[in-house]
């Protein structure tokens, strides 16, 4: 009986055991719901154990759940409210997961939190307020995304936050400041970072918020609307070293006091509406870059202080009201790069001595210069045009009466070794070895130095950068910075390549170790480049990845092995079945499918000659658009419907599905996917590949999120575009359009210019999009081709409606019509009232802005920025002339553009905004950019309006 009882006994505590060892880690409920809301987690997690059984981006100490870090994994979804739940956790950064949406879910509860970093989501809605609650937070990073409402006052509670960064996203609001019992930003004594730049802040900056006793070194609060005078206070904050300001509507004098931040090395006032005298930067010894440009201060002599502050790299005072001669000490700055003094009344003669530095850029235009000492040795660049010297016919030949555009195209060079050729998804790194790199944009928000072709400065970037990852021990072979480039903003741009060392590419681990250096500012970048921030492109291909199979219970591998091995002969017989029935589908789809033989590594005249277009399965598409949900839908047409989908490399899709009464025959379709394939410029939207198969026809384009030109003149997006962000979109369109005339093979007239068919990109680059109309013009010795007429209305050439004539002129007369849409903001057609009748009777060239004030756009700016405006029309009128052959080519309206563009003091070539959210607004409801209105094309029963002589 003893026996049986110890038997018995000893199976009960083997089965307690088993119980024990199954039972989930006590924060596994709170991870696993965190997976419901999510996809693409990583697939280690799959055990009961995520501290036991080392789930990836998951740190534990004592068996509780510390830090989750998950940068760069592609994750989308939503947080779920159980994270609060993880009571011990003190890190949490899932940046660069473009696919996570919604809001932060209730936190409060995390009182251990100490780094919360949410860089280049896609977060949305209010920043809780109960944040404030988190007094162990020292790191606290939101930057890049979309939230809306105002700072919450309880950040003010986080005694021990060091970094703050709300940059770039929607924020609305005042500043706030302590009063009473509530909290505010003044109360941050020790943080030593403000960033708070692209947003929609308003009101004044508090006087309140700063003090003597504050150790704040970086105060970014540009591109808000920010209004009232600078605060006196800023003077006391000694600690300071970098100052953003710009690009607001702050009014009033500079204080006098502002010189005492002797510590400041780049001060932004610029594109404000400051008056009174120019500062008095005496003092500011440590002044690297200062730009005060587009403000209203008094008539003023050139300042003193131009000559004396030694660590000057850079000077702007554009349209400042200075006048005088320069001083020739100026350039005898030893650290002197850029000189900016445009639209002034500097005048006399011009003597720049000897330059200490020969990479000098000086540019002086619309000033009083009536003279030049030009000396031996001089090598500077040198703009002078519209300055009277430039009006003498000696010097018209000159070169500094000519404007040249100077790019930076640096990359990381070679490390003495001979480059590699890669396969096409391959790079090569600076060590000649191809493999995968993790990428991504570095943004440095304020650099102290302004000449981007000295290459030495990035060299210097590349080692820090080289040498962070090495010494945290990550396999990192080496890092390649390529492009440099400033954006409106002023930031500037590099693109960073980070090679793997001893394998092709990287694993999940290499890449969240990567990020997070990046992201938690691990990485301190040599002075001249703080501070900065980091986006990594949307995924990382981690091809090969073991299977998370290999983490599942034994029991339930045993069970499912004696299952498979009972369930064998039954898939064998399937299987044989299965391929017959396989075979006599295929030959039957080769009768009708004209797509059935293709190989995409082989090229043949009867199979589709694709380049850079992939041919996706239906079970393709269907996944990356949940089974085609409404939730997905972007848009819909008399075409059929747009959904939005991510393809398992991340890249985001727009897929157009054709309903059945829609669609075209095989060969047609397959016509239409060769043309659109040859289509490859940065204008004009990508198609990226199609699918024909199961009855269905789609076509798969780059995802362009910004929408339409429609939906942002029409406010319906929330995207500002001012006069600049305008004639950067006319560019765009214009030299996208040129492309398809000019450099397509064959050449493509497009048939339905409409500013529904110019899309924004993220950058607010435009690109044409919609080729369903188009034409080839087929043989070049042929002046037109003849044709139904089809096109939309008030966009239609009258001419080719009368003569069933199509010419690349047709495109013309319609892009015509969208620049007056650009200028007015009203559709060609409104409430009966043609726009280019409209324009034509309230044109009057003897009177300012041609006397269209009352028609123009409200939105576009004020009348005294809208420099170049005239010429635009002019071109306008040119592109709707009666008759094709009075209108300009489009290579004639891009290169007039650029005129315009150079005339309004603008840089052609230089890339559109960092990004759109600097000009959004709160929008409800925008989907874009596949919206249903304006896709209606004419195919007959519309007349266009007659045009009047001109």
């Amino acid at each position: 009986m003893g026996s049986r009882i110890q038997v018995f006994m000893v199976v009960i505590s083997i089965q307690i055991l088993v119980i024990a060892a199954q039972q989930p880690n006590q924060d596994y409920a709170a991870l696993k719901a965190l997976m419901s809301g999510m996809k693409n987690t990583p697939p280690s997690w799959v055990s009961f154990d995520p501290c036991g059984d080392n789930w990836e981006g998951i740190t534990c100490t004592d068996s509780r759940v510390t830090s989750i870090t998950l940068a760069s994994m592609n994750l989308t979804g939503q947080l779920s409210g159980d994270l609060q739940n993880l009571s011990e956790l003190q890190t949490l950064d899932l940046s660069y997961n473009k696919g996570l949406t919604g809001s932060i879910p209730p936190i409060g509860n995390l009182k251990n939190l100490s780094n919360l970093i949410l860089i280049g989501c896609s977060f949305s809605g209010p920043i809780p307020d109960t944040i404030g609650s988190l007094t162990q937070l020292v790191f606290l990073s939101l930057n890049s995304n979309s939230f809306t409402g105002s700072i919450p006052p309880s950040i003010g509670n986080l005694s021990k936050l060091y970094w703050l960064d709300l940059a770039d996203n929607k924020l609305t609001g005042t500043i706030p400041v302590s009063n009473g019992a509530t909290p505010g930003l003044d109360m941050l004594v020790h943080t030593k970072h403000f960033h708070f730049g692209i947003n929609q802040l308003s009101g004044e900056i508090p006087s309140q918020l700063f003090s003597s006793n504050m150790t704040l070194i970086h105060l970014l609060l540009e591109n808000n609307n920010l209004t009232g005078e600078i605060p006196a206070t800023l003077g006391l904050v000694q600690s300071l070293e970098v100052v953003r300001l710009d690009r607001n509507s702050l009014n009033g004098s500079v204080p006098s006091n502002l010189n005492n931040l002797s510590h400041v090395s780049e001060l932004y006032l610029s594109n404000n509406k400051l008056t009174g005298p120019v500062p008095n930067l005496t003092g500011m010894n440590s002044l690297n870059y200062v730009d005060m440009s587009n403000n209203t201060f008094d008539i003023s002599d050139v300042p003193p202080w131009f000559s004396t502050i030694q660590s000057l790299t850079t000077l702007m005072m554009e349209q400042t009201q200075l006048q005088g001669e320069l001083p020739i000490a100026l350039f005898s700055l030893p650290q002197l790069q850029t000189v900016i003094l445009r639209k002034n009344k500097i005048n006399g003669t011009l003597d720049i001595g000897s330059p200490y530095s020969n990479q000098l850029q000086v540019d002086l235009q619309d000033n009083l210069i009536d003279a030049f000492r030009q000396r031996t040795g001089y090598n500077i660049e040198l703009i002078l045009v519209n300055n009277p010297i430039c009006k003498e016919t000696t010097a018209t030949t000159e070169p500094y009466c000519t404007i040249t555009q100077s790019n930076s195209t640096y990359s990381t060079p070679e490390n003495n070794c001979l480059p590699v050729k890669c396969s096409s998804d391959q790079i090569s790194s600076p060590n000649c070895k191809c493999a995968y790199p993790y990428m991504g944009t570095l943004f440095f928000r304020s650099p102290s130095f302004s000449n981007l072709r000295n290459t030495s400065i990035y060299e210097i970037l590349h080692n820090a950068l080289l040498e962070s990852f090495q010494s945290s021990l990550l396999p990192v072979d080496s890092v390649s910075l390529r492009n440099p480039t400033t954006n409106l903003n002023d930031y500037l741009e590099l693109r960073l390549e980070v090679f793997p060392s001893g394998q092709d590419r990287f694993n999940r681990t290499a890449i969240l170790e990567i990020a997070f250096v990046l992201s938690n500012q691990t990485f301190k970048p040599p002075p001249e480049f703080e501070p900065f921030y980091f986006i990594a492109d949307p995924s990382y291909d981690f091809a090969g990845e073991a299977s998370s199979a290999t983490n599942s219970h034994t029991g339930i591998i045993i069970g499912a092995a004696a299952g498979a091995s009972v369930l064998v002969l039954l898939l064998l017989l399937a299987g044989f079945y299965a391929f017959h029935q396989k075979k006599r589908a295929e030959r039957a789809n080769k009768q009708n499918n004209p797509f059935a033989s293709w190989d995409p590594n082989k090229n043949s005249g009867s199979i589709p000659q694709l380049k850079g277009a992939r041919c996706f399965s239906f079970e393709e598409l269907k996944k990356c658009t949940n089974n085609f949900s409404d939730a997905n839908s972007v848009g819909s047409g008399g075409y059929g419907k747009v959904y939005r989908g991510t393809l398992a490399t991340g890249q985001l899709v727009a897929i157009k599905r054709a309903q059945q009464g829609s669609m075209q025959g095989g060969l047609e379709f397959k016509t239409e996917i060769e043309l659109l394939s040859r289509v490859h410029h940065k204008n004009v939207v990508s198609l990226v590949g199609f699918c024909f198969e199961q009855c269905e026809q789609m076509l798969v384009y780059e995802f362009i999120p910004n929408g339409s030109l429609t939906d942002s003149l029409s406010g319906k997006s929330g995207i500002r575009l001012d006069w600049v962000r305008r004639l950067r979109a006319a560019l765009g369109a214009a030299r996208g359009l040129q492309y398809l005339h000019v450099h397509a093979d064959p050449p493509i007239i497009h048939r339905d210019i409409k500013s529904n068919n110019i899309l924004l990109d993220e950058r607010l680059n435009a690109k044409v999009a919609d080729f369903g109309l188009s034409k080839l013009m087929g043989d070049p010795e042929k002046s037109h081709v003849s044709t139904q007429v089809k096109g939309t209305m008030g966009y239609l050439d009258p001419e080719y409606y009368m003569t069933q004539q199509l010419t690349e002129k047709t495109d013309v007369y319609s892009f015509g019509v969208l620049l007056l849409e650009l200028i007015t903001g009203r559709g060609p057609i409104e409430k009966g009232k043609y726009i280019v009748r409209e324009v034509k009777r309230a044109m009057d060239k003897t009177k300012d802005l041609y006397n269209l004030h009352e028609i123009l756009d409200p939105a576009i700016g004020l009348a005294t920025s809208l420099k170049g405006l005239e010429k635009f029309v002019d071109l306008a009128m040119s592109c709707v002339a009666e008759s094709g052959t009075d209108r300009p080519t489009m290579s004639e309206v891009v290169k007039e553009i650029e005129n315009i563009m150079q005339l309004a003091g603008l840089n052609p070539n230089a890339e559109s905004a960092s990004t759109s959210v600097s000009y959004e607004s709160t929008s409800k409801g925008f989907e874009h950019p596949y919206s249903n209105e304006n896709l209606f094309a004419y195919s007959g029963g519309f007349v266009p309006p007659k045009l009047e002589p001109q």
